[in-house]
C-alpha cells in the first residue's frame, strides 16, 4: 500500500511522456535547445559579472583611507545604477546599431550606432518568436552586456579616489557609459569598422572594456592632480596605507570569481558540445592567468623589495585576469599563466613609473586595466593565428586615443564650470564627512 502513489506518479509520468502534447513540447524544446542555453550561459555570465561590482567596492574600499571609505561605497553603488539606465536609454543601441540607421555601410562596417532606447521581446514569446529573435534572448543580451558597461565606469571610480567631488564624478559616469564606451564598443562588437575593416580580436574586452576604463581613468587623474601630500617637494612618495586589506582581498577574490562570468559568458554560445568544452577551457585559462598574476608579482616584490607587498598581489591577480580577458580561448593552460605572469610583472613596475610621472592612481587600476589591457590584447598575437600585427596595434591606437581625448575634454569641460576637486580641507578631513555627512567606521578615529 505504500508504494501506490509511487505507483500512480509513475504511472502518470509514463502517460504524460507518452501523449502527443508532451512529444510536440519535447520535439520545440530539443529545437531551441540553443537558444535556451545560449541564453541561460548570457544570464549566468551576467550576474557573475554583476558581483564584479562588489569587488569593485569592496577592493576601493579596502585601498582608500578610512575617511574616504563611504565616498567609494556611495560611487559604486550609484554607478552601477547609472550605466544600468543610461546603457538602456542610449548605450546598447549605440553599441549595437539598428540597420540603417547607422552611419557607414554592412561592407565597411559602422562608425556610430542608432539612437533610441533598449526593447527586450515580447512577455512569454512563442518559439516562432524566438526564431524571429535569433541565437539567445534579447533580455539576457542585454543583461549581459550591461555587466561589461558598468565595469569599465567602476575602473575610473577607484583610480580618482579621496579627492573627487560626488556629482562630477556621477555626470562624467553618465557621459563613459552612455555614449563612450558604447560607441568604441560598436567598433568592434557591434560590427563597425574595427572588426570589419581591421580584423580586430579582443574576445572579451581588455582593449574594449579595461584599457577603455584605465584611459578614461588616466585623463581624469592628469586633470584632477595627486592627493594632498602624496609627493614630497624632494621627490619621495609618500604612501597612503589602506585601511582594511582584508577586505581589499575579499574584493579581489570576487572579481576573480566574476571573471569566469566575463571571460566565459563572451563565448556567447552553449548549444553545442564544443561550445560547452571551449566555455571550461576559458574558465581553467582565465584562472591560470590570475595565479601567474599573483606568483610573479610575489616573487618580484620579494626581489625589489626584500619583503612581499601584498596590494602588488592582489593587483598582479586582476593584471593577470585583464591580460587574458582578450584571447582566453586558444592559450593553452602554461601560456595562459605567463600571459597572465606578464600582467603581474607590469604592474610592480608601473605603479613605481606612475608615481614618477606623478599620476596619482589611489589603487592601482592604470597599470591593472590600461597597461596590462594593452599586453593582453598584443599578447593575442601569441596564441592566435588569426590575429595581425596591425589588426590589433592600429584598433589599440585608435581606441585609446578616442577615449582618452574625449574623457580629458569632458573632465576639462566639468573642471571648469563645476569643478571636479574638493577643497583642500575638505580633502584633509575626508570625503566621507565633508560630501556625505556619514563615515563608514563612526567608532573608531579617522586617520
Amino acid at each position: 500500500m505504500k508504494n501506490l502513489p509511487k505507483i500512480a506518479g509513475m504511472a502518470a509520468a509514463t502517460a504524460l511522456i507518452a501523449s502527443p502534447a508532451f512529444a510536440e513540447a519535447g520535439v520545440e524544446a530539443a529545437e531551441h535547445t540553443a537558444f535556451i542555453l545560449n541564453s541561460v550561459l548570457f544570464l549566468m555570465g551576467g550576474f557573475l559579472v554583476f558581483w564584479m561590482a562588489a569587488g569593485f567596492t569592496m577592493l576601493e574600499a579596502g585601498l582608500v583611507r578610512s575617511k574616504n571609505v563611504t565616498m567609494q561605497l556611495t560611487k559604486n553603488v550609484v554607478l552601477f545604477s547609472l550605466a544600468a539606465i543610461f546603457y538602456y536609454l542610449i548605450g546598447y543601441n549605440v553599441m549595437y546599431p539598428l540597420g540603417s540607421w547607422s552611419i557607414g555601410t554592412d561592407e565597411t562596417g559602422g562608425y556610430l550606432g542608432a539612437f533610441g532606447v533598449a526593447v527586450l521581446e515580447a512577455v512569454g514569446i512563442s518559439a516562432e518568436g524566438a526564431d524571429d529573435i535569433g541565437y539567445a534572448s534579447t533580455g539576457s543580451d542585454f543583461f549581459f552586456q550591461l555587466m561589461f558597461c558598468a565595469t569599465t565606469a567602476s575602473i575610473v571610480s577607484g583610480t580618482l579616489a579621496e579627492r573627487i567631488k560626488l556629482w562630477p564624478f556621477l555626470i562624467f559616469t553618465i557621459i563613459l557609459t552612455g555614449l563612450i564606451y558604447p560607441i568604441q564598443a560598436s567598433w568592434k562588437w557591434g560590427g563597425g569598422f574595427l572588426d570589419t575593416q581591421w580584423g580586430f580580436l579582443d574576445f572579451a574586452g581588455s582593449t574594449v572594456v579595461h584599457s577603455v576604463g584605465g584611459w578614461a581613468a588616466l585623463a581624469g587623474a592628469i586633470i584632477l592632480g595627486p592627493r594632498i601630500g602624496k609627493y614630497a617637494k624632494d621627490g619621495r612618495v609618500i604612501p597612503f596605507p589602506g585601511s582594511n586589506l582584508p577586505l581589499a582581498t575579499l574584493g579581489t577574490f570576487i572579481l576573480w570569481l566574476g571573471w569566469f562570468g566575463f571571460n566565459g559568458g563572451s563565448q556567447l554560445a552553449m548549444g553545442t558540445i564544443g561550445d560547452v568544452a571551449d566555455v571550461s577551457r576559458i574558465f581553467a585559462n582565465t584562472n591560470a592567468a590570475a595565479a601567474g598574476g599573483v606568483i610573479a608579482a610575489l616573487a618580484l616584490t620579494q626581489l625589489l623589495y626584500k619583503k612581499p607587498d601584498l596590494t602588488m598581489i592582489l593587483n598582479g591577480a586582476l593584471a593577470g585576469l585583464v591580460a587574458i580577458t582578450a584571447e582566453p580561448l586558444t592559450p593553452t593552460l602554461g601560456q595562459a599563466t605567463l600571459i597572465g605572469a606578464v600582467g603581474g610583472v607590469i604592474v610592480v613596475f608601473a605603479v613605481p613609473m606612475l608615481d614618477k610621472l606623478k599620476i596619482d592612481d589611489a589603487v592601482g587600476a592604470i597599470p591593472v586595466h590600461l597597461l596590462a589591457g594593452i599586453w593582453g590584447t598584443l599578447a593575442v598575437l601569441l596564441t592566435n593565428d588569426d590575429a595581425t600585427l596591425m589588426g590589433q596595434v592600429v584598433p589599440i591606437i585608435i581606441v585609446g586615443v578616442f577615449v582618452f581625448v574625449v574623457s580629458f575634454v569632458i573632465w576639462s569641460i566639468l573642471k571648469m564650470t563645476v569643478g571636479i576637486r574638493v577643497s583642500e580641507e575638505d580633502e584633509i578631513n575626508g570625503l566621507d564627512m565633508a560630501e556625505l555627512g556619514m563615515e563608514a567606521y563612526p567608532e573608531f578615529s579617522r586617520s
